[in-house]
């Protein structure tokens, strides 16, 4: 059998990279989706059976680093949270659980990139410098007039990075600018909704500089309800240092006596606006769940 590493799966054919070429596969039916499971996704690295005629069929899913859920792409070195400073402007409750996602699919290298910088016409500055203070490098950049592109461009080399994010931010603009050959689709922002329109429709792995970068469908709504909320809390980098030190354990950090969080947040060691972040996160989660459970007993 050959190894390799599933570059897109479409129409239920899964192409997979090989040392002898790419190989359109179907898969066994043990490795199908369920409901408990993924399935195979991009970026999945697999055992393939080649057959006689050239096609193959993928007989064993090899042991995973890593899966962002949503969009799912497996084995990542980085993620490329992208947003735009405007035409969609920048929305931070957005922003945030975005981030929750990609600290809970545990990627170890997340990056905040802004791309429409030239359009910039709102006091983003001290909010992006927030992140940085937290640790996420934040790269101001333009696909129009290439302003950041080349620091983007150093970061991307022998990675394997997804770049997520909000429909119409210019994700699919940014890579035809880090490499002319890739070619995608772009399309505008519509001026009655002020979203952009889903011009990538499957997620696929692009070579690039020794490694991929992985285009992935835009969207501007999120669930993270299989996110138990006692791991929500470390999501957030900067609680990390004051997790456990809570009067009472375990602690939610939201209306606790006590709370070292919470405490930080009142002496500015932790953003505000961040932790209201939290706050929301943590009640959509509970209201998601409740609502689930409610479902099932019905």
């Amino acid at each position: 059998m050959l190894e390799g590493r599933v570059i897109k799966a479409y129409n239920s054919f899964f192409y997979v990279a090989t040392s002898e070429g790419l190989i359109s596969s179907k898969l066994r039916g043990k490795f199908k989706k369920t409901r408990k499971s993924t399935g195979v996704v991009p970026g999945d690295r697999v055992a393939v059976e080649r057959l006689p005629e050239g096609t193959g069929v993928i007989e064993q899913l090899l042991p995973r680093t890593n899966l962002l859920r949503r969009p799912a792409v497996a084995n990542l070195t980085q993620v490329v949270l992208t947003f735009a400073a405007a035409q969609p402007d920048l929305h931070p409750l957005l922003l945030n659980r975005f981030l929750v996602l990609a600290e809970w699919s545990g990627i170890e290298k997340i990056m905040i990139c802004v791309n429409k910088m030239d359009l910039l016409n709102s006091p983003w500055e001290a909010f992006l410098s927030a992140y940085e203070r937290i640790g996420y490098p934040v790269l101001r950049v333009s696909a129009h007039t290439g302003a950041g592109i080349e620091e983007l461009r150093d970061r991307l080399r022998g990675e394997i990075s997804v770049f997520a994010g909000p429909s119409g931010v210019g994700k699919s603009s940014l890579m035809n600018t880090i490499d002319p050959s890739l070619s995608l689709q772009t399309g505008k922002v519509s001026d009655k909704i002020k979203r952009g329109r889903h011009t990538t429709r499957v997620a696929e792995l692009l070579p690039y500089e020794g490694g991929y970068i992985v285009d992935t469908p835009g969207f501007s709504a999120m669930e993270l309800m299989e996110l138990d909320t006692a791991d929500l809390p470390d999501c957030f980098p900067e609680f990390r240092p004051y997790l456990g030190a809570c009067r009472f354990q375990p602690c939610s950090h939201s209306h606790e006596p006590g709370c070292a969080v919470k405490e930080a947040v009142e002496k500015g060691a932790i953003d505000e606006e961040r932790y209201q972040a939290y706050l929301n996160i943590l009640s959509e989660i509970k209201e998601g769940q409740l609502l689930a459970r409610k479902k099932e007993y019905k």
